[in-house]
């Protein structure tokens, strides 16, 4: 077992580090990545327009993915406002489906949202806060297109830790950029130590791995950080996760439809939040 040291930039103030001990690497670090490259044409984004810019009004974006019709993954921390550590209502949240130099394929609003139960957004363990760093919203009507297929998620990565990430990010949020190849260096339960090239704003971004039936989602981005001296990406693995998350967000969207007041299901952290009880330290 191999003990990885990682210094999370994204979740917490620079230099802040946290160490675990990682079961399985997958390759040396830095071999074979290729370039980002940016998908600023109809040609180039062919085949990718599922992934897209996850707008939440006042508070910045994001990047989700279309996995079913009507329901788009990225991740939880996505859904809070940074500032208040409160979640951003679901009606100021919109997905601009394959979202280039100004214009969506498709534009959907939120109709309801879920968030992983075991994530915590103030969590002091940082690690399990990005192994359970996984949300998906309903959109408010479903995406049917053509060109634009959603992506399916997989259970199992790459046997050689080999994947690649479609992202948006500070200073290249006008078009969606690829990273065809990029490795998993490491593991802890729930969370994978990628190489790939993160930024501001790529946080929900899809990790693919390439199959005989083209990309599957295999986890989402959640954290930038340093590790051996080099930037990393941290990301919440799926690992079958995705059948309980979608059930969830379907009973938030049937509450909705019902015609009662516009609720989400609370994760474990909004409710302790909201219960009124209060932790002192000795």
């Amino acid at each position: 077992m191999r003990i990885i040291r990682i210094c999370l930039v994204f979740f917490v103030s620079a230099g802040l580090c946290v160490v675990a001990a990682s079961g399985a690497m997958a390759g040396p670090a830095g071999s074979g990545e290729s370039p980002l490259r940016m998908l600023s044409t109809a040609d180039s984004s062919r085949g990718w327009e599922a992934v897209g810019k996850l707008e939440l009004d006042g508070v910045g974006f994001c990047t989700a993915t279309l996995i079913e019709e009507d329901v788009v993954l990225t991740a939880a921390h996505c859904l809070y406002d940074k500032s208040t550590g409160r979640r951003v209502e679901d009606e100021r949240v919109a997905f601009l489906a394959g979202f280039r130099n100004g214009r969506a394929v498709a534009y959907r609003r939120a109709r309801a949202s879920y968030v992983d139960p075991e994530y915590v957004y103030d969590s002091p363990s940082r690690l399990a806060r990005v192994a359970h760093d996984l949300a998906v919203i309903e959109l408010d009507q479903p995406i049917r297109l053509p060109s634009l297929r959603p992506f399916a998620t997989a259970r199992l990565i790459p046997r050689d830790g080999e994947v690649g990430i479609v992202s948006y990010a500070q200073d290249r949020e006008i078009a969606p950029s690829l990273q065809e190849t990029c490795h998993i260096l490491g593991r802890d339960p729930g969370v994978h130590v990628l190489s790939c090239i993160v930024d501001y704003g790529a946080s929900g971004a899809p990790i693919f791995a390439q199959t005989s039936s083209g990309p599957q989602v295999v986890s989402v981005v959640s954290a930038k950080a340093t590790w051996q001296s080099r930037p990393v990406a941290l990301a919440a693995a799926l690992e079958g996760r995705i059948d309980a998350l979608v059930a969830g967000v379907r009973r938030a969207g049937r509450m909705f439809r019902d015609g009662r007041k516009r609720v989400r299901l609370l994760s474990k952290s909004e409710a302790m939040s909201q219960s009124g009880a209060k932790f002192v330290r000795p």
